[in-house]
């Protein structure tokens, strides 16, 4: 199954038994939405409601963290879901959300699991139907699933600032993490890890919502000065929108990928943590 599937594939597949669609759709505080209340007054028939913001580690030191394996078998089978179905994950939300469900699902060993492209956006732009109401669905047995890498704790990335192992790619906007001022989404410091690059997760897409095409995406990471041949790990303000960047890898074959979950929001919290700020 392809990452990607594009609204007219979904439109033909809707209501196929080995079909599962989940809105994976969160917001950022400052953007006074309830993803739940808009699920339920619009949402692509039969699709199910992941709540992305329970789907988390909360036994885990790092803020939200990614579930582990055993945690998205169980919100899995609490959704009807089971692991050998397909998987279509979408989002209303501008920091592109499903992207984040993805990789969880992705490093957990679940390969049939793809994002619809333009999302609830571009659904609705075609005039596609929806309809409203909570999702009702009979939960699974869970089923264990395999996994679980793919994730780079601050040691990992502490340790790599002195080997260079693996680049280092940040998400964010150009003004956060080239910036000196305050970080207007998290708070604290602009800033970046020290060699890290920039790839802004908005600029990988077009203007109806869709994925740019493979030829522009390896154009933005090497224009960034990213390396496609060797390791990456992706970095963003809380670990959300590097996951565009591992699907915009993933577009690109690249499969030696991480994910540091903890993000600029953990890195800058510490103060032992070195920071790099202005100019590159």
């Amino acid at each position: 199954m392809d990452s990607l599937v594009s609204c007219q594939w979904l439109a033909d597949n809707l209501g196929a038994a080995d079909l599962a669609v989940i809105d994976a759709s969160r917001h950022l505080p400052g953007a006074k939405r309830d993803p739940q209340a808009e699920f339920e007054a619009a949402h692509i028939p039969g699709a199910r409601f992941l709540d992305l913001a329970s789907f988390t580690d909360p036994a885990s030191d790092t803020p939200s963290a990614l579930p582990d394996c055993d945690q998205v078998a169980d919100h899995l089978a609490s959704l009807g879901i089971t692991p050998d179905m397909r998987i279509v994950i979408y989002d209303d939300s501008a920091v592109k959300t499903a992207a984040r469900a993805w990789y969880a699902l992705r490093r957990c060993g679940i390969e049939r699991v793809a994002i619809l492209d333009g999302g609830l956006g571009k659904w609705r732009a075609e005039g596609r139907p929806l309809e409203s109401g909570a999702s009702e669905v009979a939960p699974t047995a869970h089923a264990a699933l395999e996994g679980g890498g793919g994730v780079a704790s601050k040691s990992d990335m502490l340790a790599n600032i002195e080997s260079d192992a693996r680049q280092v790619v940040d998400a964010r906007g150009a003004d956060r993490v080239f910036g000196s001022g305050m970080d207007p989404v998290h708070g604290g410091q602009n800033g970046r890890i020290p060699g890290s690059f920039n790839v802004p997760f908005n600029a990988l897409y077009e203007e109806d919502g869709t994925f740019k095409s493979p030829e522009a995406l390896r154009e933005a990471f090497e224009e960034a000065g990213v390396d496609l041949s060797r390791p990456v790990t992706t970095t963003c303000g809380s670990g959300v929108t590097a996951c565009v960047l591992l699907l915009a890898l993933d577009r690109l074959g690249h499969r030696d990928v991480r994910l540091y979950d903890g993000s600029w929001q953990e890195w800058e919290a510490d103060p032992d943590t070195p920071k790099a700020q202005g100019p590159a």
